[in-house]
């Protein structure tokens, strides 16, 4: 073996690949040498100028065989010819060059997005990177092989924390669905994060984040990864590498109570900057990652330096953007933070003074009733319910607007799914089931609303089981109508003319009429 990887070696210094049927070369000096020197060595070819993919594609490939079948002694042993050499930092240096040598091209102009052209090469060389580094953390992981036992052995254990992160940030670079990457190249990156996590003797990749907290406590890498990530999710470079941050939406999605809290003053920063961004994909992104900041911090936590009052400010704000999937994470993350800020409507004491709930409503109200877009009304219809829900019986105060916008909407028909309605009728119930004392004085327009619902359903397209849910949802509010009035609504029902009348309306009203108070 060891003939084997002097011709690698030697072909390696002339940077080609080893040609089939090429007869062993004598023993190369070079493994005589520290280990330190060979991956120096190896740094310094692939930054030659004027390599081709070709040729850096051979040197990968041959440092991938020099790990997979040279000897682990003169690999990983602090002795003989490695003696006085840091391993550990020797091979941090040798990782992080292999990473810069796949990364994406960096970005100068503003909008922080390149043409999908200058990822061309990129997927090619992930894969080879992570071939390289895949047998790296696998011979480092194999405790089957032992060196001398007068040697001091340089192992995963004393490799995890300086490598492992850096594995991780490269892993996920190149694991999402991008511009930059591959089908080929995500199976391996997902294979190498995979490795780190088994070589580690972690469970999940949530152990690798947090660490294990049995018998043998074994720390998490989350803290070294944000540092790694840190310098470039600053306000004047967060932009130049477009992986960066999905990596750390990413990263910051996988940790929850309570472990985020310790990280707080790192992960909120960024978060914020790319909510407050001009480009509504990094908006979207910026706010489900403080969404998820939101959902598993504590309040106390969150109230600390103002940081809830500056997120709702940067929230309600975008509330003024006609972007529908902005509005449709922004919406949800307001609902979220409203409790931090504000008590409970139900618990406040009296009188109940108009908060952040009534702010957020009435803006949202405003909204809908002057939208036009159908995809736009679809989303705020879908979080009323919730916002209704979370207010309490101080919905009350807005009951006027809310009553326009609802037979507004269930005017209009925005396709065959029909979700808008849908929704819209989910709001009118949670609306009448707690607002139910001061819906008397509505019953007249309510009503006529939902009866001409159900008789448009009798000429519009609409898919049968979409249909019958409309109907089934219509025909609960009117019963849910009938005991707010307590039976006044059977009353009037009766004055339908059963011959002008659409079968729905007429089973409808039959329903209605037939139910027991």
């Amino acid at each position: 073996m060891d003939f084997e990887i002097s011709h690698m070696l030697q072909d390696l210094q002339q940077g080609k690949a080893p040609e089939e049927g090429h007869s062993p070369a004598e023993p190369d000096t070079l493994l005589s040498r520290p280990v330190a020197e060979v991956l120096l060595h190896v740094q310094e070819k692939l930054k030659a100028p004027g390599l081709t993919t070709e040729q850096s594609g051979a040197i990968l490939h041959i440092v991938e065989q020099l790990f997979r079948l040279g000897d682990r002694h003169w690999l990983f042993s602090e002795c003989c010819s490695n003696q006085s050499t840091d391993l550990t930092r020797e091979y941090v240096d040798f990782v992080s060059s292999l990473t810069l040598y796949a990364a994406l091209p960096l970005c100068d102009n503003d909008s922080g997005t390149l043409p999908e052209s200058s990822f061309e090469a990129t997927p090619a060389r992930a894969c080879a990177v992570s071939s390289v580094v895949l047998a790296l953390v696998q011979r480092l992981g194999n405790g089957g092989e032992a060196v001398s036992s007068h040697c001091q052995a340089t192992s995963w254990v004393f490799l995890t924390g300086p490598l492992a992160p850096l594995l991780c940030v490269f892993a996920l670079t190149h694991m999402q669905e991008q511009a930059w990457t591959s089908e080929a190249s995500r199976t391996a990156a997902s294979n190498l994060l995979d490795s780190v996590v088994q070589a580690g003797d972690w469970e999940t990749t949530s152990q690798l984040l947090f660490g294990k907290n049995n018998t043998e406590p074994q720390p998490g890498v989350l803290g070294s990864i944000l540092e790694i990530l840190q310098s470039d999710l600053k306000r004047d470079s967060w932009k130049r590498n477009q992986a960066t941050k999905h990596v750390f939406a990413w990263i910051l999605m996988q940790v929850g109570r309570p472990w985020l809290t310790d990280y707080l003053e790192k992960v909120f920063p960024p978060s914020l900057l790319m909510s407050d961004d001009y480009c509504t994909d990094n908006q979207v992104l910026g706010v489900r990652c403080l969404n998820h900041i939101v959902l598993n911090v504590p309040a106390a936590d969150l109230c600390q330096y103002n940081r809830a009052q500056v997120l709702y400010h940067a929230l309600f704000n975008h509330l003024y953007t006609s972007e529908p999937q902005l509005i449709e994470v922004v919406l949800p993350c307001l609902i979220d933070l409203l409790p931090v800020l504000e008590k409970d409507p139900a618990c406040t004491g009296l009188p109940r003074k108009p908060n952040r709930y009534d702010e957020v409503l009435r803006l949202t109200l405003t909204h809908m009733e002057m939208e036009h877009k159908l995809a736009l009304r679809s989303v705020y219809a879908k979080f009323l319910e919730h916002l209704i829900e979370k207010m309490g019986i101080v919905i009350v105060r807005h009951l006027k607007r809310l009553e326009r916008v609802i037979i507004g909407y269930l005017e209009i028909s925005d396709g065959p799914e029909e979700q808008t309605r849908l929704a819209i009728l989910d709001a009118l119930e949670k609306t009448l089931l707690i607002a139910w004392p001061r819906m008397e004085c509505r019953l007249s327009a309510l009503v006529q609303s939902l009866l001409r619902l159900l008789c448009d359903l009798s000429t519009e397209s609409i898919p049968p089981a979409v249909r019958e849910e409309l109907v089934t949802k219509a025909t609960h509010c009117l019963l849910l109508l009938d005991h707010c009035t307590q039976g006044k609504l059977k009353m009037l029902l009766t004055d339908v003319d059963s011959s002008c009348t659409s079968t729905y309306v007429l089973r409808c009203i039959e329903t209605v009429t037939m139910a027991q108070r």
